[in-house]
């Protein structure tokens, strides 16, 4: 029974990332100088998003002389500007995007973690649905992940009200539910263009890295229309989750393979300018590989903007090779040792 429902989530990966694909090859360039977090010398285990007014650097740029009233516009209406510059100067094969990646806030599977310690989360509890206490198989936020989220809400509400950001004209999210709650609860409710509302639109291959953790496992097409119903889902969306299979788990070379699948997605149906991304710590950093931007792992209800140029190439896009999905050790028992260095099971007693 595993066995075959590992090959239809290998076919159904297969069919997918065919599906995404499109004529002609897109390449990916991250503009580098705009953000904090385009340096090496910051550091993402301290930074701080929110209080650094999205990492923005205060610089000038090459488009500052044609900016309207620049002696008063904002640092982020300046870069407004210059990327609008950059798409009137680009080729007809180019275009420039600002990406905002914001990863959820804290779900109930991250608080079991801290709790059980990574050994033990790895090897036993995070197979399971729960603890009879807290479930987390597909798992909701936590106070403290509301509570992230109201505070990133009262971040945007200061950028759009004091510093004229030009918000997101488009939004995406993972299935997972808190991906899915981060969004509604950051977004709903912000003075946004009447012509560009939130309405997100909910991508399967947004999802985190696929492992035997329940947290990984997404609930139905029904479910998540009951709870998300002015969601909307992209083409294709199937009912029940094709993907997560029982004991085995995505290699990251496929993961990879699916995050370029879906920015190509991405860019080719949507010609927005300004798009936001809501997904997850391990996705955002594949998206990052996959732009070419240097590695910067997210905490819970933090966010990274990225500027991007985009090139579609006459040419089709490379074949891939999608890889078997790996089987997963567990333990039959919870390890006590909580080194989170021991995460191939090898601490069980």
């Amino acid at each position: 029974m595993i066995a075959s429902s590992l090959l239809y989530g290998l076919l159904a990966a297969a069919s997918s990332v065919k599906a995404y694909s499109h004529a002609k090859s897109i390449d990916y360039t991250v503009i580098t100088g705009i953000f904090q977090q385009d340096e090496a010398a910051t550091d993402p285990s301290t930074f701080n998003f929110t209080a650094s007014n999205f990492g923005l650097i205060n610089r000038t740029y090459p488009s500052d002389s044609s900016c309207p009233d620049r002696q008063h516009t904002t640092q982020w209406q300046r870069l407004a500007h210059y990327i609008s510059t950059l798409n009137k100067k680009a080729l007809r094969n180019e275009r420039y995007a600002l990406l905002f990646m914001g990863r959820h806030g804290e779900g109930y599977h991250n608080a079991a973690e801290s709790y059980f310690g990574t050994p033990a989360w790895n090897c036993y509890w995070s197979e399971l649905e729960g603890n009879g206490t807290v479930i987390w198989a597909d798992p909701k936020l936590t106070d403290q992940g509301i509570a992230q989220t109201e505070h990133v809400k009262t971040f945007w509400k200061q950028l759009i009200e004091k510093q004229k950001i030009t918000t997101p004209q488009t939004y995406y999210t993972s299935p997972l539910y808190r991906c899915l709650d981060t969004a509604k609860l950051t977004f709903t409710g912000l003075k946004l263009p009447r012509n560009k509302p939130f309405k997100p639109v909910i991508k399967e291959f947004l999802r985190e890295g696929i492992s035997a953790h329940t947290c990984d496992r997404r609930n139905s097409k029904s479910y998540i229309h009951k709870h998300f119903p002015t969601f909307k889902f992209e083409r294709g969306f199937a009912e029940e989750d094709p993907y997560w299979t029982e004991g085995f788990a995505e290699p990251s070379q496929d993961q990879d393979i699916r995050s370029k699948a879906v920015l190509d997605d991405i860019f080719a149906n949507d010609s927005s300018t300004y798009m936001s991304i809501t997904s997850h710590s391990g996705e955002i950093k594949s998206l990052l590989r996959v732009l070419g931007h240097r590695e910067f792992r997210l905490s819970t209800g933090s966010a990274i903007p990225v500027l991007v140029k985009a090139t579609t190439l006459n040419s089709p896009p490379p074949s891939t090779t999608i890889l078997p999905y790996t089987p997963q050790k567990t333990c039959a028992a919870p390890p006590t040792i909580r080194d989170s260095s021991c995460n191939d099971c090898s601490c069980c007693t």
